[in-house]
């Protein structure tokens, strides 16, 4: 079996291309989206903007580790962003949420059996395997919220 493969096509699905589990992808439901409902904050809930950077965050973060680099993100920061105020600083978030996806996916898909098995970064922090599997888990929790955000916005016809 192809783990690594598998563990790709699973996050290529939640992030940029897939229909088969929820219906729709990360991409699908923001690509086309105007700045001000992307911005739009309905009660306490975040924003989807506000959850495009936060998943983003977690992408780059984790990237960063794959490319040799160091595991730098805080949970604390994970939506510390700079304020969208047009649609093209709305669409540069998105084209830095597809790009890291992307390149995410595909660095993922290169992985062995053996890298899966070690540890990330620290041994309490579990495997690759179990980390990646949590980065799915992660997304399509998001990708849910993102999709109810959006139904809530059309039922205040906004």
């Amino acid at each position: 079996m192809e783990i690594a493969k598998n563990l790709a096509d699973s996050l290529k699905e939640v992030l940029l291309d897939g229909k088969w589990v929820a219906g729709t992808n990360i991409k699908d439901e923001i690509i086309d989206l105007d700045w001000k409902i992307a911005t739009l904050k309905i009660d306490s809930l975040n924003s989807i903007a506000d959850l495009t950077f936060h998943i983003d965050y977690y992408l780059a973060g984790v990237l960063n580790v794959f490319k040799g680099g160091k595991l730098e993100i805080k949970d604390k920061y994970s939506f510390d962003y700079q304020k969208i105020e047009s649609q093209k600083s709305w669409e540069k978030l998105i084209d830095k949420f597809c790009n890291d996806s992307e390149e995410f996916v595909k660095a993922v898909k290169s992985m062995t059996n053996n890298d899966l098995e070690k540890n990330f970064v620290k041994k309490e922090y579990g495997d690759y395997f179990r980390n990646l599997t949590v980065m799915s888990e992660h997304c399509y929790y998001h990708l849910g919220q993102i999709m109810l955000i959006k139904k809530m916005i059309k039922q205040r016809d906004l």
